[in-house]
């Protein structure tokens, strides 16, 4: 008994040290002037270093923007507590407008932020606790509504300043981790008090609000691999430990593959774009496409959901072998999974699959975009420690894509409900994909049919339809069109480009492509009239300001 209470003691002491430990790290104490000046010195050689190894940091925010916001974080600093600095510093850098541009308290332990126990994930339905420490299991499957009594929209509002990002995608991945740093919360003015915050949650339609505290240190992430889904001692997750999906299967594994014989569907995860220590990219892909050929495979899924990168030149193999691999390689029996952190050179592949394959997408909109800034070098501030990163190469596909991001051909957005009951959407689609008409082949049945109503109707039906959701309609409307005026089809093009403009008001290339087919069919008066619509709505639009001009004088 004796020892047990000496042991007890023990563990008490070590607990209260922790919880000590904690709120010193936790001031919210003003820098004093000794470190309030290092502090500065740090912010003059990051603003001194940005322009210098940045590919083109004023891609996004002019240089005086860039500067008076240094400007005014070098007055405030010695009002400010450390974290405080941290967070504006990184509000400065997130101004640049590009994922590899970036101060990353998931990756720097320098910033040595803090974490309350949650962790929170940004699903179709909402932001949801999806994990927790075991002290807080019952608080795991509710949504988060606020914090601190601002609403989960505002917080989410004012936490994504602080991201560098290419695209939207990129805020749903990074701010739910973000959101549970006290630090932060307490920087952008959400929480009172640095060391607790009251969230108000949503669990089984009842409402309740709890104060937590934190919980010790933020999880690191390492750049190339999400593993924010890895399981930490003394936390629980929402799913339990009954079943894993495939896709959570082992994600510390860069790439495998996993044959379903029910399906006859070979599951690959490609988790990083590299060399395994005891297996190059290479070896793996010529063992992937043995394989294919050897067994009775009928789908190839890829999985590019927790890439986050790597190295680029290692896509080659992987491209090579899917081209190779010809009994597969076909619509509806090639199909790759993407997501909000597929990204880098896991984008760039992506890009390539896009050109040079029959793959159909699955998931939800990849984290990077086809054109993007990138290959981070890394400033280390010379006080602090604190690591700034910044993109030195402009990665381009082509010019004319401005896309945000690569959107999939069948959305497969993870409710909460999908993810507490091991649901996988995406892997589901992809295994019970049937083929389909096209929305060009459904519009061009209706307009066969001379049924101009029908063709509203095709396109309505198809807009709708949530599989869709992020299926870029105009393109695909501009690319019918313009398919049909070089066949001569004129009357099907003027249809086409009316329901375009129709559905997309601010379509400057699709009054553009309307005009260039009235051109074609001679009547240079209507022709005028929506060259001009399409040159207000884009003053940049060369093509129909050139046409515009051929016309005018002989009007």
């Amino acid at each position: 008994m004796h020892k047990l209470a000496i042991v007890l003691k023990s563990f008490a002491i070590v607990l209260l040290l922790g919880v000590t430990a904690v709120a010193q790290a936790l001031s919210s104490s003003v820098v004093d002037q000794n470190e309030a000046q290092k502090w500065r010195a740090d912010l003059r050689f990051m603003a001194d270093a940005m322009p210098k190894y940045h590919k083109n940091l004023f891609h996004t925010m002019t240089r005086e923007q860039f500067q008076s916001a240094i400007s005014e974080l070098d007055k405030r600093i010695p009002n400010l507590a450390r974290h405080q600095i941290i967070v504006e510093m990184a509000r400065i850098v997130a101004l640049v407008g590009d994922g590899h541009t970036n101060i990353a308290p998931t990756r720097d332990p320098k910033i040595g932020f803090h974490t309350f126990p949650i962790k929170l994930y940004y699903f179709d339905d909402g932001i949801y606790i999806r994990s927790a420490t075991t002290e807080h299991a019952d608080l795991l499957g509710s949504s988060l509504l606020a914090i601190d009594g601002k609403p989960i929209a505002s917080v989410f509002d004012e936490v994504k300043k602080l991201i560098g990002r290419d695209n939207e995608m990129d805020l749903k991945f990074f701010a739910p981790l973000v959101m549970t740093m006290p630090e932060v919360l307490h920087a952008v003015g959400v929480t009172r008090h640095i060391d607790e915050a009251s969230f108000v949650l949503l669990k089984e339609g009842k409402k309740l609000t709890v104060k937590l505290k934190p919980a010790g240190d933020v999880q690191l992430l390492p750049a190339d691999t999400d593993l924010s889904w890895q399981s930490k001692s003394g936390w629980i997750d929402e799913r339990g430990p009954a079943v894993t999906p495939l896709w959570l299967k082992d994600p510390q594994n860069k790439f495998w593959f996993e044959f379903l014989e029910k399906s006859r569907a070979l599951y690959v995860q490609l988790n990083q774009i590299g060399n395994k220590d005891d297996e190059s990219m290479e070896s793996f892909c010529n063992r992937l496409l043995t394989f294919i050929n050897s067994n009775q495979v009928e789908k190839l899924i890829v999985d590019l959901r927790l890439n986050r990168g790597g190295n680029g030149d290692f896509n080659r193999p992987i491209l090579r072998t899917l081209i190779k691999a010809d009994k597969v390689d076909q619509k509806g029996k090639l199909f790759v999974i993407i997501g909000r952190s597929t990204w880098s050179a896991a984008q760039f592949l992506v890009n390539n699959l896009e050109d040079y394959t029959n793959a159909i997408f699955v998931g939800e909109p990849s984290g990077g975009k086809p054109n993007s800034y990138g290959d981070s070098l890394r400033i280390t501030l010379p006080n602090s420690g604190i690591t700034v990163r910044v993109s030195t190469l402009w990665w381009q596909e082509d010019e004319r894509d401005r896309r945000q991001w690569t959107a999939p051909d069948l959305a497969a957005d993870m409710t909460s409900e999908d993810y507490r009951n091991n649901i996988d959407p995406a892997l589901k689609i992809a295994l019970e994909y049937v083929s389909r008409k096209s929305l060009s082949e459904s519009l061009t049945d209706a307009m066969t049919a001379n049924n101009p109503e029908r063709v509203g109707e095709v396109f309505k039906q198809w807009r709708s339809s949530r599989i869709n959701r992020y299926v870029d309609g105009e393109l695909l409307l501009l690319r019918l069109g313009y398919r049909l005026l070089g066949k001569k089809q004129l009357r099907e093009a003027i249809q086409i480009f009316t329901l375009m403009v129709h559905q997309y008001t601010s379509s400057s290339s699709g009054f553009g492509g309307l005009a260039d087919a009235y051109v074609a069919s001679g009547n240079n008066e209507m022709a005028i009239r929506n060259y001009q619509r399409a040159v207000k709505l884009d003053p940049t639009n060369r093509l129909a300001k050139e046409s515009l001009d051929k016309l005018l004088p002989k009007q």
